[in-house]
Formats: C-alpha cells, sequence, structure tokens
C-alpha cells in the first residue's frame, strides 16, 4: 500500500474525527467514505436523462407549483 502524508488544519482533523461512523474508524476510512458520497459512478439511465428533460421543460414553461401549495392541498400546511 502508497501512502501519502497531508497536512491537514486541526479544525479539519477536528471535523474529520467527528464524522467517524465508529470509534476505530481511521481517518483514511472517512475520507474514502467521504469521496464515495461525493461521486456517483453509475451514468443516468435514458428514462432518468428524458424525466430530467420534461422536467426542465415544465420550469421553463411555468408548470410549476409551490410547495407550500402542494401541502395545504395534501392537508399538511
Amino acid at each position: 500500500m502508497d501512502t501519502t502524508t497531508v497536512l491537514l488544519e486541526k479544525k479539519t482533523r477536528k471535523r474529520l474525527e467527528g464524522l467517524k461512523s465508529y470509534p476505530r474508524e481511521s481517518i483514511n476510512m472517512v475520507i474514502e467514505r467521504l469521496l464515495d458520497m461525493a461521486t456517483d459512478n453509475e451514468p443516468l439511465s435514458k428514462e432518468e436523462i428524458e424525466g430530467i428533460k420534461r422536467s426542465l421543460a415544465d420550469i421553463e414553461t411555468g408548470r410549476v407549483r409551490k410547495l407550500k401549495d402542494i401541502a395545504k392541498d395534501m392537508g399538511l400546511d
């Protein structure tokens, strides 16, 4: 395994420590988990892309509703 030293500010190290899933989790494992969360290696499906295009068209043409109006219709206000 290759290793590299990285300089971290104390406040950054403390934040990483606070993100541990369990006490003995290494900082390296925390960083790997954060990187996994920040990247998505699965491409969007054709259906997802089409859904996004439809949604953007709805927004561009004004076919939108305010969240508070939807909540009111559902009795959640």
